[in-house]
């Protein structure tokens, strides 16, 4: 069971999600928060696997409490979930830590399929939010690809191309297809992988991959 916290400061949006999923035999909402203070609150007093987190709020907004989210003892994993498409929002939700970034637009079986990807330590984005942020955000703002490449280095040949497919957006699974491993092995690379680059998730590591020029 997937247990999950909706962070949004519009009663109709908390209601709609909750509402959403819930309909998922696999997830329970165990919390609702109005904002990022309330947030940082409620996982502190719940226990919480995947946090659906709103940017734009009082108190609180979604890019500070996902960076105090992160730093509980047992972090949630993050989804920013908001109205507003816009580069800057979603590299900096990414940069504090979120695990995927979905427009409130996006269709709901996407939603639960996001929540169900990023429990099991995957990560999901808006494909367009995703693609701009690779090609134009990311790469003008943080260039540090000399840093990026030694991080890179200290990784073990196999290791670098476990780390190429999750650039790419892979799942476990799909690497291990694609590079003839098993699932479990896949993992124990990919856990390696981010305490070697020193980041939280799979999507900083694909960001740092693509910095270093692993991938395109």
């Amino acid at each position: 069971m997937i247990r999950a916290m909706i962070v949004d400061d519009d009663a109709l949006v908390r209601l709609g999600l909750t509402d959403l999923l819930d309909s998922d035999e696999n997830i329970e909402v165990v919390a609702q928060a109005t904002d990022g203070l309330h947030a940082v609150e409620l996982a502190t007093a719940h226990h919480v696997d995947v946090a659906l987190v709103d940017v734009r709020m009082p108190r609180m907004d979604g890019i500070t409490a996902t960076t105090r989210l992160r730093a509980l003892p047992n972090p949630p994993k993050i989804i920013t979930l908001t109205t507003f498409d816009l580069d800057e929002y979603v590299y900096n939700a990414l940069a504090a830590g979120a695990d995927g970034f979905l427009l409130k637009d996006t269709a709901p079986a996407e939603i639960l399929r996001a929540v169900h990807l990023v429990a099991s330590g995957s990560a999901m984005l808006h494909p367009t939010a995703a693609r701009r942020l690779i090609d134009r955000y990311h790469r003008t703002t943080r260039p540090g690809s000399a840093e990026a490449q030694s991080h890179v280095a200290a990784l073990t040949p196999r290791e670098q191309d476990v780390l190429a497919r999750l650039a790419e957006g892979d799942t476990n699974a799909d690497i291990a297809q694609r590079l003839g491993m098993r699932e479990s092995t896949v993992k124990s690379h990919v856990s390696r992988i981010l305490t070697t680059l020193d980041v939280t998730n799979r999507v900083q590591a694909a960001l740092l991959a693509r910095d270093a020029g692993l991938t395109r």
